[in-house]
């Protein structure tokens, strides 16, 4: 009734204003507009109060205009009618513009009429954002479009980390046009849409309840909903009734919905706690308030509920009226056209006269409207903050905002971080009257058995096995990790009954990798992955693990080397070639050292010059078994030499002790024990079929792909490297280390780990991005791993019956390397030190005793001196016959002072003659 009556008093002001129409057209000059709306709708009912409200506010506001727009309304609910309402305007009114008009589907064909009679198609309600202004530029959208939205909703999703969403739309033009664009923004996001259902106008209650169900046995539980007011109240009341307004859900709702809620009803309201919406933000301001309140007062205030589409109309006529004064200062002189069409059946289109230039100066025209900055940027009205509100109560509480250049905000102008969070925005209530966070994913419904993908392969099925019962066609799954998943979901305070599928893993052309499995996930085929999966960045990204329940890196195998207990020559790598250069001269040079020390007091190290290097060979030598005879009589001799036979020490027990290793664990030697050695000899390498060693191979240890082999079972491993890389085989082989670990337990006395350890993960479970199956399993894992009873008894179940290797792999870490010159650089700094430093102090002191004598020779030449000292230093005095160590000790003494205090004579025959007093006093 009360759109009657608002259409009623239209015409009333129109017939009982004809009077006024002429008097004003003697000085005004009356524009005529056409207005096509569906008055039977609640966007159509407002925009018909506030279009006359428009007119009269707008030239109240300038009187002195000299155009006055002459609205022509006409009422249409379906295509047809629009297009044949806008012939009529257009020929028999003769209108330069039109507003509407209001549905989508509806622009589509009256935009081609206005294209053809150049008469601007204004609407303020035809949001679908597949109505291009660029390619019809007599289309001008005083709305938002659609995929405005798009941004930020998609931003909203994934603040809340949600991956996946169900799209609920609306079956026409309106509600198709911003699929697309909401499929590309969460495509930006790494959101999945998992499904999407169109919903006809005319569906019946048990139609939407059947597509609820389908919606209900899925695991989403985030679900987006784009439809208008009618289609949208139907639906949650039945969604409330089949309770999915409830804890777990999330309903998001566009700005069709978000924009109309108070119109819709306190029931439809009360079906839609918890929800979230999004809508464009009304900028309060002075002139939005008067409006309402005029409103509030109008006998249009009865059951007609203003919203934003009022808004938009409202500030449609402001800008043409706006444009429409410009153009009349410019449209003198412009002659009338028809279009013409080859088509008998379609009739001769008017051609306005001033419609294209209403359009250029329309798309020009801005200023402060009810709705906020009107600007029109591209033909259609520009916006970039949205609101997001929060159903609470039958009322609707602003939760944030969302602007372009912030992102999500809880209050516009507040700095934000750069990426999104859900904590910036206020909390709100979700469905079920509950503030935490629904997880946008649930746990299978009763009788729905979760999908569980495992890896299936001829080989290194320790971890997984799966085998196929030939009568009744079922399978079974055993194995060490498939034992661990089941008992981690023992635990769970709910029940999740697997069901097993198995996924070929091998180089056939029907066989995947693990990588590809675990993509199944993503894509939905699986909602589990369970097996020897090794848990990495890279996969993280389109997959969550749980928390590793195993320990895991990879490592390189290698063939063992030849017995080196067969070489006969082994004696002479315990010690690098350096090593014995240095110790040879160095014993040498001890055996030289004490030789001088001891020459001119000692008969043991006097003799003819052979006996003398003989003597001072065997010397050196004997120190290293203490097998000398000789005694020192000197006590420098005796300080180099407490030094010397320590480092002879030191280097016989290495010695020793290397030699021993080397004769007992030789056989353990790796064959290759670099990586780079690998590489540079171009030898091929292997890997485990499927597995993501080919990649660590490639991308991190930089070896050439077609020096890659992959291999699915030990007994492969084994024959690649008994071949060898040139023998169509592999040097070596690159695998996790419970793969390599089961290989050796069978060939452990042929082969062996070398090189360092890439350290990984470990073992996890893989389930979908967003399941909340992930922090359960991840809590059972921890308990499982916890008590060693469980674990041990699960070890012992399927590793208890591998062959046990003879020597502990740890052997692998026995270097071969001889010992090196570095290692006693410091005990040979020592030795030289304290030989020098002996040699030093001795010539010191026979200087000092012979150099009266030196100074007195004739020839002054140093040469000459030097001719001296040698033969001093060699003459063949008497010497002690050592009786006692430390008789001879005494006497040395008392020659050196005896030496000290004679002037030109003789040291030597003083000392000899000190020698035999001593001798005699014996």
């Amino acid at each position: 009734m009360s759109n009657l009556f608002c259409l009623a008093c239209f015409f009333v002001l129109c017939l009982s204003g004809g009077g006024m129409m002429d008097k004003l057209a003697e000085t005004n000059k009356l524009v005529h507009v056409g207005v096509i709306l569906d008055l039977s709708s609640l966007v159509g009912s407002v925009a018909n109060a506030c279009i006359p409200m428009a007119v009269s506010d707008f030239y109240a506001a300038h009187p002195n205009f000299r155009t006055r727009l002459s609205l022509h309304l006409r009422s249409s609910d379906d295509v047809l009618g629009a297009a044949f309402t806008a012939l009529e305007l257009i020929n028999k009114e003769e209108v330069n513009a039109i507003i509407g008009p209001q549905k989508s589907a509806q622009a589509r064909v009256v935009m081609d009429i206005g294209l053809k009679a150049q008469v601007p198609i204004i609407s303020y309600s035809a949001t679908s954002p597949s109505l291009s202004t660029t390619q019809n530029p007599f289309f001008v959208r005083t709305a938002l479009d659609d995929g405005s939205q798009a941004k930020a909703i998609a931003a909203m999703v994934q603040s809340y980390v949600w991956h996946e969403v169900v799209l609920l739309y609306e079956d026409t033009e309106y509600g198709s046009g911003l699929i697309p664009y909401l499929t590309d923004e969460f495509q930006q996001f790494d959101i999945r849409v998992s499904s999407r259902f169109s919903i006809s106008l005319d569906s019946s209650n048990f139609t939407i309840l059947k597509m609820l169900n389908k919606v209900m046995a899925m695991q989403t539980r985030v679900i987006v909903v784009h439809m208008t007011y009618s289609l949208g109240a139907k639906l949650f009341l039945l969604a409330k009734e089949a309770s999915m307004i409830s804890e777990g859900y999330a309903w998001i709702i566009t700005d069709g919905l978000s924009s109309l809620l108070d119109p819709m009803g306190a029931e439809v309201i009360g079906s839609m706690q918890g929800v979230l919406g999004i809508r464009p933000y009304i900028p309060q301001s002075k002139s939005l308030e008067s409006f309402k309140r005029r409103w509030k007062r109008g006998v249009r205030s009865g059951s007609t509920k203003l919203n934003i589409f009022g808004y938009w109309a409202y500030d449609t006529v402001w800008a043409l009226a706006k444009s429409v004064e410009m153009v009349q200062h410019e449209s003198s002189g412009v002659t009338r056209q028809t279009y013409r069409t080859n088509a008998t059946q379609i009739p001769e289109i008017r051609v306005s006269t001033i419609g294209r230039m209403i359009r250029n100066k329309l798309v020009k025209t801005k200023f402060k409207g009810l709705s906020g900055d009107f600007s029109l940027v591209g033909g259609q009205l520009q916006s970039s903050v949205f609101e997001i509100i929060n159903v609470v109560d039958k009322m609707e509480k602003v939760v944030g905002y969302w602007t372009l250049e912030n992102g999500l905000t809880p209050e516009l102008g507040k700095p934000v971080n750069a990426t999104y969070s859900h904590h910036e925005l206020k909390p709100p209530i979700w469905p079920g009257n509950t503030k935490t966070k629904p997880p946008g994913w649930t746990i299978p419904v009763a009788g729905k058995k979760l999908r569980v993908g495992v890896p299936v392969k001829l080989g290194f099925d320790t971890y997984v096995k799966v085998n196929r019962d030939p009568y009744t066609n079922e399978l079974t799954v055993t194995g060490f990790s498939y034992d661990v998943f089941l008992e981690a979901l023992a635990l769970l305070p709910f029940a999740v009954p697997p069901k097993p599928i198995p996924y070929p893993i091998g180089s056939n052309i029907s066989s995947g990798t693990y990588d590809e499995l675990l993509y199944k996930l993503k894509l939905q085929k699986f909602d589990a992955v369970v097996g020897d999966i090794t848990i990495l960045a890279n996969r993280s990204q389109y997959v969550d693990f749980t928390l590793p329940y195993l320990q895991s890196h990879v490592s390189m195998v290698v063939k063992i080397k030849d017995d080196g207990r067969k070489n006969i020559w082994i004696f002479l790598k315990p010690l690098s070639w350096d090593l014995w250069l240095t110790t040879g001269v160095a014993f040498i040079c001890i055996g030289f050292v004490v030789w001088v020390l001891e020459n001119r007091i000692n008969s043991e190290f006097r003799g003819s010059a052979r006996q003398q290097v003989g003597t001072v060979l065997w010397f050196s030598f004997s120190i290293m078994v203490f097998a000398h005879r000789e005694k020192i009589l000197n006590n420098l001799s005796r300080f180099v030499l407490i030094i010397w036979i320590f480092v002879v020490l030191i280097l016989t027990q290495s010695y020793t002790a290397s030699l021993a290793s080397m004769l007992t664990v030789q056989r353990l030697q790796p064959t290759i024990v670099d990586v780079n050695e690998l590489r540079n000899n171009g030898d091929f390498v292997g890997y485990e079929t499927g597995s993501f060693v080919k990649d660590l191979l490639v991308k991190q240890l930089n070896f050439d792909e077609s020096k890659l082999k992959s291999y699915g079972t030990p007994e492969e491993f084994d024959e690649a490297l008994t071949k060898g890389s040139q023998n169509d085989g592999v040097s070596a082989i690159f695998g996790v280390q419970q793969c390599i670990e089961l290989f050796l337990a069978k060939y452990c006395d042929k082969y062996m780990t070398a090189g360092p350890t890439y350290k990984t993960d470990g073992f996890g479970f893989a389930f979908p991005q967003g399941s909340p199956l992930v922090a359960y399993i991840s809590r059972a894992i921890l308990s499982v791993t916890e008590n060693k009873s469980k674990m041990d008894a699960l070890e012992h179940k399927y590793f208890s019956q591998q062959k046990a290797c003879p020597i502990d792999v740890e052997r692998t870490k026995v270097s071969s390397d001889s010992l090196s010159l570095y290692s006693f650089g410091g005990l040979f700094i020592i030795t030289a030190v304290a030989s020098l430093c002996s040699l030093t102090i001795y010539f010191t002191m026979f200087l000092q005793s012979h150099w009266n004598a030196v100074r007195t020779v004739h020839d002054d030449s140093v040469w000459s001196k030097i001719s001296e000292l040698v033969k001093r230093f060699d003459d063949q005095s008497p010497y002690p016959v050592p009786a006692t160590d430390v008789d001879a000790t005494i006497s040395t003494s008392q020659s050196v002072e005896a030496l000290a205090d004679v002037g030109n004579e003789d040291a030597d025959t003083v000392a000899g003659d000190n020698i035999a007093r001593s001798s005699s006093n014996l």
